[in-house]
């Protein structure tokens, strides 16, 4: 759902595993480029307004890693000549490196390119432009990569959603990675999220091609209401009052419907393309996930021919728990939860030192003080906070992952930002008195740096803190100082009061459809996820969809969780094994049976992963599956 990782501080509170988040916090070409228009004789849909940019991506600048390759997406951000006005070729290298940063695990131990994966020069064309939902105030991006060698007898389009709240290269690394060395060509769309931030100090935002421009200069990602007098951040995700959310379906149909319009101007002797002659398929990882799951159920024209969704934030309606309900749940009682003693050998859930962190020790004294937790020493306030949480379906094993996201601060920026979105707040009324601004460089708000504002498009997660945006409010000056923000934004979800109805209505509006009982549809989540528990949400959706008649297929897949560039974190990567190699094979079988006749299965056994353990990842580790094939069974 996220990929964001926070900042070293917040509000002025430094967290003792800061020199890890700057380790691991993503990093994020010649590119001649000529604007089209329905003028211009290029077929542009109606939900497009404006220009489309085109953009040859050939010679050391290419469609997977802009020239980079994989040595080049591991290493150090992709530098700009000018740090405070960078070109829109350097800003596309940037994002591109940061959401494969974001997304893969990397690192010398994570087996990308030698046991899965890999990363080959890819040339072709981008075709990008915005495009709106009828009724949005914002835009969503809309971008097609077109591959030099587009497979014309296997004519495939692949369509994906950025995950947590990237920009529009946010699914790079599943979609692209797969898609486009195979010759499809891969749609994609930032669902109305992206780090198009709005600065509110200087009245500038993100155009087209990813540079700064000023309101009224040119078309804006995101721009707020004008005459605010705030002098912070503006961000889409929290404060484009449109709760994108609940439009995420609808923003992975258009992006389908984009790319077959973008196709048709590709190759016109080819024309027309369309879901009769042209397989589209949908993927997506977290929010991603989600929204392909959510296109899915409102596929009525029947353009999608398979999804395959790993991770999946899924609202499902009347089963499992919504995100909003279980993410302020865990803000409030995971640090003490977590401080049990059957969690002491969980990475992350100690100092380096092997200490509890004294932080998580005054939770669970606030929460005890404040009636919410029995006991009278920390122990046994753990204890009750663990049962507590146990009780309402977390596993032991996603507390134990829900480390790392407790440590990163990860559920503090997650539902402050969602609190905003589904209350349809801006940048100067998020509940709870949060807000965003620029930050200095000792931790306290302040002027944006010109050069970290220039870069936002290309190194932003899309939801702050990070890259020099500061997640301010909700504290106090007591030794717990997150915890009201922490309580505030549990009772929005708790309380029955008219005033916090608009919250819950747009939780509600984000349930999710069931698709077409003949559509095939395969789920790919981590038993140790801990950001989305599985028993939230896959499980739920799949148990829904069966009761419904539906032959979902579902790995969960073991010692796999949510964030596969965590796994470059000592200690950490040697419990698990990364998603997505299971997730390109889910794709591989989609293939097959869509393209080379492979029967749908009832039933696939789920891969006996195991643990990477302390050296380099093996295949033996992942345990994937055969290939398909279009014989007997």
């Amino acid at each position: 759902m996220v990929s964001a990782l926070p900042l070293v501080k917040v509000d002025g509170m430094t967290n003792p595993l800061s020199r890890w988040i700057l380790l691991l916090a993503p990093v994020l070409a010649s590119c001649a480029a000529t604007p089209a228009t329905k003028e211009s004789g290029m077929q542009v849909p109606d939900f497009v307004h404006g220009e489309v940019r085109v953009t040859e991506h050939r010679a050391g600048d290419d469609l997977l890693s802009a020239g980079l390759g994989l040595s080049g997406l591991a290493a150090a951000p992709a530098p700009f000549a000018q740090p405070s006005k960078p070109t829109a070729e350097e800003l596309r290298r940037r994002a591109i490196q940061t959401s494969w940063k974001g997304i893969a695990d990397l690192g010398p131990l994570g087996g990308y390119g030698s046991v899965y994966g890999a990363v080959p020069d890819v040339p072709g064309r981008e075709y990008q432009a915005f495009a709106w939902i009828p009724g949005a105030r914002s835009p969503h991006r809309v971008l097609l990569q077109v591959p030099d060698r587009f497979d014309r007898s296997h004519r495939c389009l692949v369509v994906t959603a950025s995950s947590g709240s990237r920009g529009i290269y946010g699914a790079i690394a599943l979609a692209g990675a797969w898609g486009l060395p195979r010759g499809c060509a891969v749609a994609y769309t930032d669902k109305g999220t992206g780090a198009g931030y709005f600065d509110l100090a200087d009245d500038s935002g993100v155009a087209l091609d990813g540079t700064r421009a000023r309101r009224g200069t040119a078309t804006l990602e995101f721009e707020p209401a004008a005459g605010a007098q705030h002098t912070g951040v503006a961000v889409k995700h929290a404060h484009s009052g449109d709760n994108p959310e609940a439009d995420w379906g609808r923003h992975v149909l258009q992006a389908a419907r984009f790319g077959l319009a973008m196709l048709d101007r590709a190759f016109p002797d080819q024309a027309p393309f369309t879901a009769q002659n042209t397989r589209i398929i949908a993927t997506g990882l977290s929010n991603g996930g989600g929204a392909v799951l959510q296109a899915a159920g409102l596929d009525d024209d029947h353009l999608l021919a398979g999804v395959v969704s790993l991770e999946p934030n899924v609202n499902v309606p009347g089963q499992g728990r919504a995100l909003y309900d279980y993410a302020t749940e865990a803000s409030l009682y995971l640090p003490c939860a977590l401080l049990d003693s059957r969690f002491d050998a969980t990475p992350l859930a100690r100092t380096p030192k092997g200490e509890q962190p004294a932080a998580w020790a005054q939770r669970c004294h606030q929460l005890h003080e404040r009636g919410l937790l029995g006991g009278d020493r920390i122990s046994a306030q753990a204890a009750d906070a663990y049962q507590r949480l146990h009780a309402h379906g977390w596993s032991d094993e996603a507390m134990a992952t829900a480390a790392s996201t407790t440590s990163f601060d990860v559920w503090r920026a997650v539902t402050a930002a969602y609190a905003s979105a589904y209350m349809r707040r801006g940048p100067d009324d998020m509940p709870c008195g949060f807000h965003y601004a620029a930050m200095a460089a000792d931790g306290a708000p302040g002027p944006a740096v010109p050069a970290v504002r220039a870069a936002w498009w290309a190194d932003a997660s899309g939801i702050p803190p990070g890259n020099g945006v500061g997640l301010y409010g909700g504290t106090d000056h007591s030794p717990d100082p997150g915890l009201p923000g922490a309580l505030c934004l549990r009772a929005l979800w708790d309380d029955t009061d008219a005033s916090t109805q608009p919250l819950r209505d747009g939780v509600a509006a984000t349930t999710v459809k069931p698709p077409r009982a003949s559509l095939p549809l395969w789920v790919v989540h981590g038993a140790a996820d801990g950001l989305l528990p599985t028993a939230f949400t896959s499980e739920a959706y799949m148990a829904w969809l069966r009761a419904k008649g539906g032959h979902p297929l579902y790995w969960k897949v073991p010692y796999a969780q949510h964030f596969d560039a965590f796994l470059a974190l000592p200690g950490f990567g040697d419990k698990h094994v990364p998603l997505l190699p299971y997730g390109y094979a889910a794709l591989d079988r989609m293939w097959a049976h869509l393209y080379e006749g492979a029967p749908w299965p009832a039933l696939v056994p789920t891969p006996a992963a195991q643990p990477r353990g302390t050296g380099a990842l093996t295949p033996a580790a992942l345990d994937l599956p055969a290939p398909w094939t279009a014989g007997p069974g």
